[in-house]
């Protein structure tokens, strides 16, 4: 494993105490998160799977505007964004003829570039969010990338069941582990090295904590490195922490997970 930069704030966001001396020192936030904290406690009441809870955020979000459900609050910052994850893949070996499955594709934020870059039908894009999956389509039209026929397909889970086995050279999720807990992040885990080409990687950012695992309302997830490695190898995976990925300035960190040699 790379050795890892200086730990992030081992702060607990979900403590009031912290809190409390978050909204003192950014009061213009506190009327956001309240609102979120409300549609949090009615949807968590009207869906009990956290798929069908993060779906109805998306739709909410999503309505408002695709570009501010997928963490963009501009559409400078969606660009930026977007063109930080592929610079980094091309520059870690992602090529035209590569197979690319990117889970949590959104309204292609990065996405567009994968599939203006890759050979026609070599981006899949999958995700949870039908109302997310409308605005990826408006995508490929304003980009006129039809052409290069993506695959955009809506899933419930992340058990990659309805793909074949061997066919991607790069899987990649995006800020997707970030809102999971930990038994979807597992499900995904338990699952990735099948779909995997022999040399290919899987990449996945997360929210970095070396204090206390938690979550912030049932939007936000905060994981240890060694808690997400542990349980990666625990199926069959090899993982290491992607420390050049935290001189980009996104504040999110980065796993690269490969299928253990035989």
């Amino acid at each position: 494993m790379s050795a890892e930069p200086a730990p992030p704030p081992t702060a607990n966001r979900s403590r009031l105490a912290h809190k409390l001396a978050y909204a003192l020192r950014n009061p213009a936030r506190i009327r956001p998160y309240l609102r979120r904290a409300t549609r949090d406690l009615r949807l968590r009441v009207k869906h009990r799977d956290h798929v069908a809870y993060y779906r109805a955020v998306m739709a909410s979000d999503a309505a408002r505007s695709p570009e501010a459900a997928v963490g963009s609050q501009s559409h400078h910052r969606w660009l930026a964004l977007g063109k930080m994850q592929f610079d980094y893949l091309v520059e870690h070996g992602l090529q035209p003829q590569h197979r690319m499955l990117d889970i949590g594709c959104g309204n292609l934020r990065a996405g567009w570039r994968f599939i203006q870059y890759l050979e026609p039908g070599n981006y899949y894009g999958i995700d949870i969010s039908p109302d997310i999956l409308i605005a990826a389509k408006e995508t490929v039209t304003t980009y006129q990338l039809q052409d290069k026929l993506p695959h955009l397909t809506i899933t419930g889970n992340l058990t990659l069941d309805f793909l074949p086995a061997n066919h991607f050279d790069v899987v990649h999720a995006h800020s997707v582990f970030s809102h999971s807990p930990i038994d979807v992040i597992e499900e995904c885990l338990a699952n990735v090295g099948r779909v995997l080409a022999p040399d290919g990687f899987f990449d996945f950012t997360f929210d970095r904590t070396e204090g206390d695992e938690h979550q912030v309302l049932h939007e936000d997830f905060y994981y240890r490195t060694s808690t997400l490695i542990t349980v990666a190898e625990k199926h069959g995976l090899q993982a290491r922490f992607m420390d050049d990925w935290e001189e980009r300035p996104h504040g999110q960190s980065k796993i690269r997970v490969r299928r253990q040699a035989v």
